[in-house]
């Protein structure tokens, strides 16, 4: 949620009190912020405390207005809290935190397209993840080609089990991980971030012998040296310029 001011508070209390019951306001404003990207579609919403706070109500005034918007199809509740259930894709996340790696193409504007998975981890990723051999994890594939179909990116990523115990966001796909849907998982940098962890990024660039091409392996680990994610991507060296772009700590 957007962090409001005292005066923001005062504003929203006064504008609250008269008129339709309480609870249908306080649905009507959280409703608002939703559909402006303030919660981005199936992102966790805050507590019944910090909504309650953030709109100067009480908690039964919160769960009440969650329970019409429940009603309506607008959230959606399990067992990890209440979430937006707006159609749409997420709001985009500022430049600076672009997945996969090499997503971003500056000045141009490729055809690509990304799927998820549940399923054992490719040749080589198990093992620095972490994963017992065969396990499942959540696997997010990357594919880009220029205007005229010449293939450019194809990158896949794997998570530790370490991950999706800590981002909330990214274990919520698993069992939505199919490998056909679209994944939207451009935001995920951000969401380790807003979970708490610092990421450090390890970049490997090797030349794939016989063609123009050069395979970029990313390893992510965290403050406590746990391993995060691991991504494969081959580019077209000759066609294409890779852009690096480093994170900040995690947020606070």
């Amino acid at each position: 949620m957007a962090r409001t001011t005292p005066h923001q508070h005062v504003h929203t209390r006064r504008t609250l009190t008269d008129g339709e019951p309480l609870y249908r306001r306080v649905a009507s404003e959280l409703l608002g912020e939703l559909r402006t990207g303030t919660v981005p579609p199936g992102e966790r919403l805050p507590g019944e405390r910090q909504l309650a706070e953030h709109f100067g109500v009480s908690r039964e005034t919160v769960r009440q207005a969650l329970q019409l918007l429940r009603r309506e199809g607008l959230v959606a509740t399990d067992r990890r809290g209440s979430h937006a259930a707006l159609p749409g894709a997420p709001v985009e996340a500022p430049a600076a935190a672009g997945f996969p790696l090499g997503a971003r193409q500056p000045g141009r504007d490729p055809v690509a397209r990304a799927t998820v998975a549940w399923e054992a981890p490719p040749p080589g990723h198990a093992e620095p993840l972490g994963l017992a051999p065969g396990r499942p994890t959540l696997v997010h594939r990357y594919w880009s080609a220029s205007p005229g179909g010449r293939e450019q990116r194809t990158a896949v990523t794997s998570f530790s089990a370490v991950a999706l115990a800590e981002v909330e966001e990214l274990a919520r796909y698993r069992d939505r991980a199919d490998g056909t849907g679209a994944a939207e998982l451009r935001r995920t940098y951000d969401w380790m971030r807003r979970a708490g962890l610092s990421l450090h990024h390890r970049d490997t660039i090797t030349r794939i012998e016989g063609t123009p091409s050069v395979r970029v392996t990313r390893r992510v680990h965290d403050q406590h040296a746990r391993p995060l994610e691991l991504t494969e991507l081959v580019m077209d060296a000759q066609q294409d310029v890779l852009v690096y772009e480093f994170m900040v700590p995690a947020a606070v």
